[in-house]
């Protein structure tokens, strides 16, 4: 910092300050697109999971998803009461719980792919179609190199 620079000035000029807004700007655009179809971030990756994942044990979608297992059933309830996902005994443990994708799961997944595409177009409107792939590269890099400590 030179000594007749705003320390806020410098603050904001940071790469880390400027990805954090990104970032916000990027999670409002998003959950405000997934609001115009009843649902939330969480919701949408354990639906996404389930999806990619299911049948699945409902304890390895939390440890697959990084979620909390009493924040996963508060998720499980809300997409089991939107008929979006099934639970069902495991035929292998019946302790256990398998959740599979319904029908109008695929169908809100396929519609809350469309709504992050293009709340994710807003996003990157600023840029042209090669600055937003050099944009995702460096993304890209800068979180491959991310310190596993």
């Amino acid at each position: 910092m030179t000594e007749n620079e705003p320390a806020l000035t410098r603050i904001r000029s940071l790469p880390s300050w400027l990805l954090g807004r990104a970032s916000a700007r990027g999670r409002r655009l998003v959950g405000e697109a997934l609001a115009r179809e009843g649902m939330r971030m969480p919701h949408h990756a354990v639906l996404s999971a389930v999806a990619d994942l299911g049948p699945v044990a409902q304890a390895e979608l939390g440890r697959t998803t990084g979620f909390d297992p009493k924040d996963m059933v508060g998720i499980l309830n809300d997409l089991q009461a939107g008929d979006l996902v099934t639970r069902t005994p495991d035929p292998g443990d019946r302790r256990k719980n398998a959740i599979t994708i319904t029908p109008e799961g695929r169908r809100r997944l396929t519609r809350l792919a469309k709504l992050g595409d293009e709340a994710n177009e807003t996003l990157l409107a600023p840029l042209t179609p090669a600055e937003r792939e050099q944009f995702l590269t460096l993304l890209t890099r800068v979180v491959e190199a991310e310190d596993p400590a």
